[in-house]
């Protein structure tokens, strides 16, 4: 196992601005953390440098303590799979697990042993005399993920390893993944632009946008405590309301917003005007306006709130689920909430 750290690492494409911008990261020993954020932020870009597939144009990369950003990525003992699994079509499962060690001209017997026990993690153990096209994409998946396995490497980067399976697929992929990694204990990094996968799988969360980190914590921290307005948006389907006051915007999560008529201690009321209603099984989703601003309310579907389309009701949030973001930079203030009353 080994810690992650990037100094001041940047990457810059032609006179473009930075992809990756001074970013200061470090993982902990056996931790798993994603890399977050929407197509062209900036992750894989990061992921690659720390890899060593891609040159910084400054700041390092180290890998245990030691500094590795000239180091080609066979000397940085690290192990990647990306969101094409690359395995080679005329080989069997076992071949394509075996391949590296053969490369490194381990003995037979170790080569056998050690394809055995990534396999019997993996559970594709039935699989090895296989050929790729006979496996769906979870068990591709699992077979790249041995391949690397086999390597013993100090740390796992995975690139979007669980794109290409189906929805169903890839819950039960997560899983599979998260006890993998737990199982093993390396340090992994993640790159997922999907934010299920994020907080349902990290330790914790680095949430890029422009090349930059915009926050990094637990997924509870990053969900309850967003930094900023892009992170309070980003995370959360539906994402966090914000309703302009003055130079503040105001933010809550739509399962904090409910009629006001059952709410209890401290808190500030919204009239909102209902516009129309999804029912999506577990739950309900009410969306509508307050003044001029959309927001959604969430129900489980136990929660008995009777609201009709086109009527106006008076909502509440407690104080304490209020978050107030400066409304020109967008960053979080601190401190409570003031007291509203938005009518």
């Amino acid at each position: 196992m080994a810690v992650i750290e990037t100094r001041a690492i940047t990457k810059r494409f032609g006179d473009g601005p930075a992809a990756v911008d001074g970013i200061d990261l470090a993982s902990a020993d056996g931790e798993f953390l994603v890399l977050l954020g929407p197509s062209g932020c900036g992750k894989t870009t990061l992921l690659r440098m720390i890899g060593g597939l891609e040159p910084p144009t400054s700041g390092d990369v180290l890998i245990g303590g030691r500094v590795v950003t000239g180091l080609p990525p066979r000397a940085r003992k690290i192990a990647m799979v990306f969101q094409s699994y690359a395995l080679y079509p005329h080989m069997s499962v076992y071949n394509n697990i075996a391949f590296p060690l053969k490369a490194a001209k381990l003995p037979k017997a170790e080569q056998e042993k050690k394809v055995a026990w990534a396999a019997g993690i993996l559970g594709i153990d039935p699989y090895l005399q296989r050929k790729p096209r006979q496996l769906s994409g979870g068990q591709r998946q699992r077979v790249a993920l041995a391949r690397a396995l086999v390597r013993d490497p100090n740390v796992f980067l995975l690139d979007e390893p669980l794109s290409n399976l189906d929805a169903q697929r890839r819950a039960s992929a997560r899983d599979e993944l998260q006890g993998f990694q737990r199982q093993i204990g390396t340090t992994t990094i993640y790159v997922t632009h999907d934010q299920v996968e994020a907080m349902g799988m990290g330790d914790r969360i680095a949430v890029i946008n422009q090349g930059t980190i915009r926050q990094l914590g637990t997924p509870r921290e990053i969900y309850d405590e967003p930094a900023d307005t892009f992170v309070a948006t980003f995370l959360g389907s539906p994402p966090m309301n914000l309703v302009p006051r003055d130079d503040l915007l105001i933010g809550f999560r739509p399962e904090q917003f409910s009629p006001a008529a059952g709410a209890s201690g401290a808190f500030t009321t919204f009239p909102f005007h209902v516009h129309r209603e999804e029912y999506l099984g577990a739950e309900r989703l009410v969306y509508g306006e307050t003044g001029p601003t959309k927001v959604v309310a969430r129900f489980p579907i136990t929660a008995d709130v009777p609201v009709e389309t086109g009527r106006t009701y008076e909502f509440a949030v407690p104080d304490g689920d209020l978050k107030i973001f400066d409304a020109a930079s967008g960053l979080r203030r601190p401190g409570g909430a003031p007291k509203l009353v938005l009518r």
